[in-house]
């Protein structure tokens, strides 16, 4: 999902513009409705003009007659009523067309926005690994909001202008070709600084967006981690590389606004010379007596024609780069929606009556290709059974349990429970039969019940009480503002690591898991909190199938089952009991944790 964008090739691709518009085959009503309404002001355009050659012409000298105003100036009258009603006409004109189109945008995007969405929900894990959270966020939210544009700054209104542009030189044409020749005669100055305006803005467009999806990704990411740079006293230099992405971003706004500055001053200048040029060829015309009485009229009516006719073309490039950006827009969008790194749920089996036995058979792991992190894992557990996994940082103990909840595929081998392949169990049914408790708490910003709960509407709240009971934790609950709807704020950032470790323990318990996964739950609580947590374990086990990561080795002494990871691999499996009398890999680590815990004692 790289931010780079692609070529210009990519820009005009129609199979691009027609996957955008099948978001909008929801809405066709509102997209006709823009169309019709982008043609009736088309041809309405050229009216006023023709007006007001018209009460130049005749009205002004009298050599037409009222129709509905019997009195002396009554053309003009009917002519000034026509006038009011046809700019009224066209105000609510264009106010159903602006308001169509941005309508149109906004469902697009909505939907649109939902689809992308639902698909980050279901990546695989990797994909959080290769890519930053704030370039997520910039493809949901930014990049979404710049196809918006293709609807209500982009190919629809520029569908109109040219529709309007069509229209006036009809008109023209049709009053006098060779004053409008005339008049147009500086127009390839204009498409030639239209052709450079396009180009340069459209660079400096693409350099936009990628500083901003770099600055998100940066700001996302240091917020998040703003401890760790506190606490090693580099703001100084975080803030300087703020500062120069920052300074990128406000670069290539300059080049933009550079173009802007020389372009609209180009327009207004080819504008003035069309002028000129309408004005000199008809006072030409004008010092013959037969043309003379229609000068006047026609210069008035070219003048406005001019008018609208520079209007459209002054913003046209303008729109089109718009399009052009909506469309690179999109085309990152759907890199997203097109990833097919995604979890496939393609199992139908329920989770009804799941005892919770667990089966590894020949399981081979690796985040990156080759690069195996586990390594022929086999081994097996009877529901009710508790299996304890030991080993030294990176052994993969974690990628087990991720295994087993399938945030991964597997490169190799099975996994079963209750004798049933995993992938043919529906992924939803599968993962609520499976409570995790991690070594890392996540909280959500929010209260405690929602954090506890995940907005479960079918928990309840007197179950919510009954689980934070037996862990222990109702009474600290209760000394909080507002108890259950105590907001935690983002992460839990007001409660300690132990607190959030134990309201992660009762989101675990209100689920009523067959399988119970800890992941190191107990390392981040003191001695009370993890005594309350090994208490409320004891009842929470019994008859169920629980799988336990442990650092402390004290606390897996009752474990039917214990694994011993190293470098992905099975080094030992046995009770306490029997890896202890082996005297192999389980002995030297419980050895060295008890003299580690010796010297502690001996300090105190």
């Amino acid at each position: 999902m790289s931010d780079t964008p692609t070529a210009k090739r990519k820009i005009f691709n129609f199979s691009l513009l027609r996957r955008v518009f099948r978001f909008a085959a929801p809405y066709k009503n509102k997209f006709y409705g823009s169309l019709i309404l982008a043609i009736v002001l088309a041809v309405i355009s050229p009216v006023r003009p023709y007006l007001i050659q018209l009460t130049i012409n005749d009205g002004i000298k009298g050599n037409t007659s009222s129709h509905f105003i019997n009195s002396p100036g009554g053309f003009i009258i009917e002519i000034t009523i026509i006038q009011i009603l046809l700019l009224v006409l066209e105000t609510g004109f264009r106010f159903f067309f602006t308001f169509l189109t941005a309508s149109l945008g906004q469902s697009v995007v909505k939907d649109m926005r939902v689809s992308t969405y639902n698909k980050i929900l279901h990546l695989n894990l990797s994909q959080y690994d290769k890519t930053p959270i704030g370039t997520l966020t910039t493809r949901t939210i930014n990049d979404i909001e710049s196809i918006n544009d293709i609807f209500s700054d982009g190919l629809i209104p520029i569908i109109a202008d040219l529709l309007a542009i069509f229209s006036i030189l009809t008109y023209m044409f049709y009053v006098d070709w060779r004053l409008t020749l005339v008049c147009l005669a500086p127009f390839p100055f204009l498409i030639i600084a239209t052709y450079f305006f396009k180009e340069s803005v459209n660079k400096s467009f693409i350099r936009v967006r990628n500083a901003v999806a770099n600055l998100n990704a940066f700001v996302q990411e240091h917020i998040t981690g703003m401890a760790i740079v506190q606490a090693f006293a580099a703001e100084k230099r975080e803030f300087s590389k703020f500062n120069s992405i920052n300074k990128e971003h406000r670069n290539a706004n300059i080049k933009a606004i550079f173009a802007y500055s020389v372009f609209f001053p180009v327009v207004e200048l080819v504008m003035a010379l069309s002028i000129g040029l309408l004005v000199w060829w008809a006072a030409k015309d004008a010092v013959y007596p037969a043309q003379a009485e229609k000068v006047a009229g026609v210069i008035t009516a070219f003048i406005l024609c001019l008018n609208l006719l520079f209007r459209p073309l002054r913003v046209i490039a303008d729109k089109f780069n718009v399009l052009q950006m909506g469309m690179i827009a999109s085309e990152r969008v759907f890199k997203v929606l097109d990833n097919e790194d995604s979890t496939i749920n393609e199992g139908d089996k329920k989770t009804d009556g799941l005892k919770g036995k667990v089966e590894f058979d020949k399981v081979w792991f690796a985040y990156n290709e080759e690069n195996y992190v586990l390594k022929n894992i086999s081994f097996s557990l009877n529901a009710g059974e508790t299996l304890a996994i030991v080993g030294h940082t990176g052994s993969g103990k974690t990628s087990i349990i991720s295994l087993l909840n399938r945030l991964y595929p597997l490169n190799k081998g099975c996994i079963r429970i209750d004798d049933i392949n995993i992938e043919d169990f529906h992924l939803d049914e599968l993962r609520a039969k499976i409570a995790v408790v991690l070594q890392d708490v996540f909280l959500f910003s929010g209260t405690v019940a929602d954090n506890v709960t995940l907005r479960n509407p079918a928990i309840k709240q007197e179950d919510v009480v009954r689980a934070a009971r037996l862990i222990g934790i109702h009474d600290f609950i209760m000394q909080l503002p507002g108890n259950y709807d105590f907001n935690v704020m983002e992460r839990g950032a007001t409660l300690s690591l132990g607190q959030r470790q134990l309201l992660s323990f009762v989101r675990a318990l209100l689920y009523d898991p067959a399988i119970l996964i800890l992941d190191e739950a107990t390392s981040s609580v003191d001695t009370e909190s993890e005594a309350l947590i090994q208490h409320a374990i004891e009842k929470l086990i019994a008859n169920r199938t629980s799988i336990v990561i442990a650092h402390r080795l004290s606390t897996i002494r009752k474990a039917n089952k214990i694994i011993v990871l190293d470098k992905g691999e099975i080094k030992e499996m046995g009770t306490h009991e029997e890896l202890l009398a082996r005297q192999g890999f389980y002995y030297q680590l419980h050895k060295m944790q008890f003299e580690k815990q010796e010297k502690a004692d001996l300090k105190i």
